[in-house]
């Protein structure tokens, strides 16, 4: 009978795929637009003009943590409570709900790291029409309107956002279905009747503090289309509590550049939506998706950056709903030539880019991040939703990946040919066909049948193995994880309260509800070593499919008037599934090691704070140089909105790459912060090696370097970690005032040291480097030739080639000895790139720990170095004196780009001991080379050029 099911579930598996995959790109009518959700599209009609809310200021109460008054909608009289905070660090938060809800909206939990810490407000100025709000910094100032509702936000005399100063304040209030809506709701016309408010008449005179003249009469609102029941294909969302949708503008004086909004499929600037789709924040499984448009995809963090000479600004929506984001710029239409003119002819308008944010429900929680620096904002984003948890060290080598791999002897033999060609990787990875029948916690018994010697043999090697569990559990009564669940009732249930089940790589299939605690404490102590048997201290996980996927669900997803935990339906958290998944594996990791060992989780899906768990990619790309380009800007606003550790498939997941395309990815990949190459199971092998031997070369080579410079990728990681900057990161960001920076996304910042521009050119011959910053000079990483900035540089290439500069002024320490994995790697000497600016200055860091443990949060082991060359010294001090670590790693060598030949070198140890060290001088480069310099790199010391 069992082989008869299983026979049933493969035939429903190869239906599916025919469905999804037909010609191995999107089927984009599986997917919503704006047009398409009722929502999005009731909002979108409703043009800019005077706003009908009005602040009611008799009601205003100035508390000690906040101020709080009501907003009236003129033509229908429902009140909402606004409420204004003053946050620590230059952050205004701003929430809009109902004053007298008929239940509670859904509020988002657990993404905050904490109740943010509020600042005193006070009431500084008032009139009959306004209301002037001050920050005790006395320099950040909130005018409040009260007709037509609106509220302006300035720093000094410079006003730097405006909010519903395009009047589109949107709330949907929760009401009680009429019964004649059923019948207009079947009769509407299709085409729909343009909306004017947002708000059905009230049945009540609302109780409120100002006496307000009677409404003037409308049209019945609630017979708009899809308001209590809306159907897409052939699935139908029942919304038993009507429409609950929110929305509201600001608008950005002075600001032209806004990014962002992560994950879409575009370039780094975000483009104005006028004339199509807003940019849609809605996790969904989007099969091989489509380039330069506003689909959602996979993840989604609500958070947009603006950007000028002058200031950088940013807004983060609290909101976990479907959300659409609508863009537009008084510049947008305007040619080159339309632009001159205006210069030309003296024309003086300040450019503005408006946003408006739309969600389908919750209440309106935004935090307004005041800057002004680029590195201020990030600061303020961490203070709220934490900074990117510090990875192991071993997961930022290399990642070895297809679906799949078959068995033990495969998983031996690639492991096998990594060391026969001396080519360095840290982890292999397990996809969906290692599990028993794709039950997840256990393994095939055929083709796994003993997975801890498989794992003692990587461990030997000082490597890991990655294993997929995804959030989807099988359904059959001998599978004891789907047992436990449904007796458990720790399943989402569907709208008529029965477990909600769905497809997908099993077959049929339930969801366990992350949105329960104590689902989320047993689905972590799943990953104990007694619970998921075979596992062992080096098996690390990928929670794949988490938006939450279902093969023959509404847009390959959960149904929305699916129940959750509290009886929230999923349209309320539905961005916060997958973040809950990455949570509860993290946690269970933590967990298991009794909170020693750090965890490497790998997501799809994501929302704010997903960079506390660990790490995401760009989901499932192609095999196509337009993929390997848009790899770029994907990470990049990954980056700007807190996920620094983020990478793509390389290579491409679907299809198979040219064996150009595949070394020029491996070369992007190898600076990108997450590296894995993953393909699908229908493309042919793509180990290193099975391509020729001078491309297995060229791609050792590559990975070489990666290797070399995982000293710096764990410093800035460290800094990441500690800051909340992004570790990739766009020029614009380190030259603020640099506007043709601006739009650049063909290269960027790792760090602040270096500058990459890799090679996504089919036949490239060449490709132009802008080197930023006047008065500065770079360094080419590989010749050490200087170049002065800023200037547009033209560096040819060929296929061995990777144009990576170094900025004067830095110091990066690398490790040059190759070896097998990054464990092996550990008590290896550093050498110190040292690049000298046009003061001959440099300085840079070194940040050092176990690479595995907690410990150096939790008893101070580590050690971070300040590098500094000035005055022909080089000195070595602690950046942190609450560091404590014991490393055998010393410094062998130090090359100073830009040096003078000095007569002689010395040494000064902490003691006061000196030594005459040996060195050597390039005068064609002007490179100088100091060898062994034979310090503990835990030491303070100097080294003095006479």
């Amino acid at each position: 009978m069992a082989a008869v099911i299983d026979w049933i579930h493969w035939l429903v598996l190869i239906w599916i795929s025919l469905l999804v995959m037909p010609s191995l790109t999107v089927d984009r009518s599986n997917f919503k637009t704006c047009e398409q959700s009722s929502f999005c599209k009731r909002q979108r009609s409703k043009s800019p003009g005077n706003s009908p809310y009005r602040a009611l200021l008799d009601s205003l109460e100035l508390k000690e943590t906040s101020v709080k008054l009501q907003l009236i909608n003129e033509v229908n009289k429902v009140p909402l409570l606004l409420e204004v905070y003053g946050l620590q660090g230059n952050i205004a938060r701003i929430k809009i709900n109902e004053l007298n809800p008929i239940k509670p909206r859904y509020e988002v939990s657990d993404v905050l790291v904490q109740d943010p810490v509020t600042v005193p407000l006070k009431v500084s100025g008032r009139d009959e029409n306004s209301a002037e709000l001050s920050f005790a910094d006395g320099v950040h100032k909130i005018l409040i309107t009260s007709k037509p509702f609106r509220m302006d936000i300035t720093a000094g005399s410079h006003l730097v956002a405006s909010v519903n100063s395009r009047g589109l304040l949107f709330f949907e209030p929760l009401r009680k279905r009429k019964e004649s809506d059923t019948k207009k709701e079947e009769t509407a016309d299709e085409e729909g009747k343009e909306a004017t408010s947002d708000d059905p008449p009230a049945e009540e005179e609302p109780d409120v503090k100002e006496k307000e003249p009677e409404p003037p009469k409308e049209k019945d609102v609630d017979d708009e289309p899809g308001m209590w029941e809306e159907t897409f294909k052939t699935h139908t969302d029942t919304k038993p509590n009507g429409p609950t949708s929110i929305g509201l503008d600001f608008s950005l004086p002075g600001f032209e550049y806004v990014y962002g909004i992560p994950e879409h499929g575009d370039t780094l600037r975000l483009k104005t939506t006028d004339g199509g789709d807003p940019y849609r924040l809605y996790n969904l499984d989007v099969f091989q998706y489509e380039l330069y448009n506003p689909m959602a995809l996979y993840g989604a963090i609500p958070v947009m950056l603006a950007h000028n000479t002058q200031r950088t600004l940013g807004l983060f929506w609290h909101n976990a709903a479907e959300t659409w984001v609508d863009i537009s710029s008084n510049t947008a239409g305007k040619t080159l030539f339309g632009k001159m003119l205006d210069f030309v002819q003296g024309a003086n308008e300040i450019p503005q880019t408006d946003v408006r944010w739309m969600s389908e429900s919750g209440i309106i929680d935004v935090f307004v991040l005041l800057g002004p620096s680029p590195f201020d904002v990030f600061k303020q984003y961490a203070s709220l939703t934490g900074t990117q948890a510090l990875p192991p060290l071993f997961s930022l080598g290399y990642h070895q990946c297809r679906w799949n791999y078959n068995d033990e002897e495969d998983v031996r033999n690639v492991d096998a040919g990594f060391d026969e060609r001396d080519i360095p990787y840290d982890v292999i990875w397990l996809d969906i066909e290692h599990a028993d029948g794709k039950r997840y916690f256990t393994w095939d018994p055929n083709k796994f049948p003993n997975p801890k010697g498989m794992l003692q043999n990587l461990a030997n090697k000082k490597r890991k193995l990655v294993s997929i569990v995804d959030p989807h559990i099988k359904i059959d009564n001998g599978y004891v994880v789907h047992e436990k669940l449904r007796i458990k009732k720790y399943y989402t249930k569907n709208k008529d309260g029965n477990d909600y089940e769905g497809w997908c790589w099993p077959g049929s299939v339930a969801y366990p509800d992350f949105t329960n605690p104590e689902m989320r404490s047993w689905w972590a102590n799943m990953f104990s070593y007694d619970k998921y048997e075979g596992s062992m201290e080096n098996l690390f996980v990928w929670n794949d499919m988490n938006e939450p996927s279902v093969f023959n669900g509404p847009e390959v997803t959960m149904h929305k008037d699916a129940i959750h935990f509290g009886d929230w339906e999923h349209r309320d958290i539905h961005n916060l599934y997958a973040f809950y998944v990455g949570m509860s594996t993290y946690e269970g990791l933590v967990q298991r090691s009794g909170g020693l060992e750090r965890p490497f989780v790998l997501v799809r899906g994501f929302f704010a704070g997903s960079q506390r768990y660990g790490a995401v990619w760009t989901g499932d790309n192609a095999a196509e140089w337009d993929h390997l380009k848009i790899s770029i800007p994907m990470c990049l606003s990954l980056g700007l909105a807190g996920v620094s550790f983020c990478g793509a498939d390389v290579g491409g997941f679907f299809k198979h790459p040219s064996i150009e395309l595949l070394v020029r990815w491996y070369q992007a990949g190898a600076y990108q912060p997450f590296m894995r190459a993953h393909a699908h199971i229908d493309t042919p092998r793509r180990e290193p090696w099975l391509f020729g031997e001078e491309n297995t070369q060229l791609i050792r080579v590559a990975l070489l370097e990666r290797y070399r410079l995982l000293p710096y990728w764990y410093t800035i990681f460290y800094n990441a970690y500690r800051t909340g900057e992004p570790v990739m990161r766009p020029l614009w960001v380190e030259y603020p005032e640099d506007v043709s920076t601006f739009a650049m996304d063909d290269q960027y910042m790792l760090g602040r040291a270096l500058l990459v521009h890799p090679v996504t050119e089919q036949g490239a011959r060449g490709v132009q480097v802008y080197l930023p910053g006047n008065g500065e000079v770079w360094y080419d990483d590989h010749t050490h030739q200087k170049y002065s900035a800023p200037q547009t540089l033209y560096v040819s290439v060929t296929m061995n080639t990777i144009p990576v500069f170094q900025r004067g002024g830095t110091i990066i320490p690398r490790k040059d000895r190759s070896r097998r994995s990054s464990s092996c790697m550990q008590s290896d000497p550093y050498t110190l790139y040292v690049a000298l600016n046009t003061q001959n200055y440099a300085e840079g860091d070194l940040f050092e720990d176990d690479g595995h443990t907690f410990n150096f949060e939790k008893k101070n082991a580590y050690i971070h170095k300040k590098y500094i060359f000035s005055n022909n010294s080089l000195s070595s001090r602690s950046a942190d004196v609450n560091g404590q670590f014991a490393t055998a790693s010393w410094i062998e060598r130090v090359v100073i780009m830009g040096a003078a030949r000095p007569t002689s070198v010395h040494l000064t140890n902490a003691d006061g001991s000196k030594l005459t060290l040996d060195f050597e001088h390039n005068a064609e480069t002007s490179v100088l080379t100091i060898r062994k310099p034979a310090v503990n790199t835990a030491t303070d010391w100097t080294i003095s050029l006479l």
